[in-house]
């Protein structure tokens, strides 16, 4: 890597930067240290390689919050479905913003998973121009100037680290890239069985809103986050509003007996299979996530009320 920065100098460290923040998975980090350890060595002016990542981050960030602010929620969905993780990369974000707020920009940087979401639900939660560009620009200043100065700090380190990698030839490589691999295998094999348990166990909004219509209606559940549900405050009629954290506090209005169907507006429905699968663990046997969710609902024309 330091060969192919000191030979394609800023303009790498800025490709690199700008494509993580696109979503990329190309970890830009390493990029930074090594820049900053080629700048102690008087490669690079310092403020050269922090200037470059300053801006590229930002573009990147830019890009997705005004994303966010045009197209809502639907950006985060495409996000959470190229994502390894797709149950719990947006329901994640969601719930630091609420706990956070605005410091959520900062520290997101160095949360995997929430660098790329965290710009797009600042836009569809209409945070303003002002503190997104604030709060965001402190946290693209932290975390690209503790990275350049750690490389600056130990670049003998880690030239020294670098030039016995380069002594091992492919045998390197070819390790980082079976792990990679190996890592990427398992969490694609996460992901296909739990959207193989949640195809068994979802239940679709025709037959729900025929058991609405029977004598021994179900308990249907609303487990969207709060910033959610202000960003869209339409509801399936008589649904119970209950975060995740606090399903299991609220286990006396879940009979377990009935029917209790969840749902959310997430990809996939991962918030609801999560509550669900939570729920069977618990005991109980009736227990479905809404196949499509809110939005299934909605298009197939069914009632809503709004709180």
């Amino acid at each position: 890597m330091d060969r192919l920065i000191a030979q394609y100098g800023l303009a790498l460290v800025f490709a690199n930067v700008l494509l993580e923040q696109l979503g990329l998975p190309i970890p830009a980090v390493p990029a930074l240290v090594v820049a900053g350890a080629l700048s102690a060595e008087g490669e690079f002016p310092p403020l050269a390689v922090f200037g470059v990542a300053f801006v590229a981050c930002m573009m990147g960030d830019a890009a997705w919050y005004l994303a966010g602010r045009r197209y809502g929620r639907r950006v985060m969905k495409l996000l959470c479905r190229v994502s390894l993780s797709p149950d719990s990369c947006v329901r994640q974000t969601e719930f630091r913003f609420e706990r956070w707020g605005k410091l959520t920009l900062v520290l997101s940087k160095f949360i995997p998973g929430l660098s790329t979401i965290a710009p797009p639900l600042a836009g569809a939660t209409r945070l303003g121009w002002p503190s997104f560009l604030l709060f965001n620009g402190v946290g693209v200043v932290i975390w690209a100037g503790t990275a350049i100065a750690a490389g600056m700090l130990f670049h003998a380190q880690i030239n020294e680290f670098i030039v016995r990698l380069e002594g091992l030839g492919t045998l390197t490589a070819e390790a980082i890239g079976v792990l990679l691999g190996g890592y990427i295998a398992l969490k694609w094999w996460e992901r296909r069985r739990f959207y193989k348990m949640l195809r068994i166990a979802r239940i679709g909004v025709d037959e729900l809103r025929a058991l609405k219509k029977g004598d021994r209606r179900p308990v249907v559940v609303d487990v969207r986050s709060s910033s959610a549900r202000a960003l869209d405050p339409r509801f399936i009629p008589g649904a119970l509003a209950m975060d995740i954290a606090e399903v299991d506090r609220r286990l006396e209005e879940l009979p377990s007996d009935r029917e209790i169907v969840f749902y959310c507006t997430c990809p996939n429905e991962a918030s609801a299979a999560q509550v669900a699968k939570k729920l069977i663990g618990l005991g109980y046997t009736k227990v479905r996530p809404l196949h499509g969710g809110l939005d299934a609902w909605i298009a197939a024309g069914y009632e809503v009320e709004r709180r």
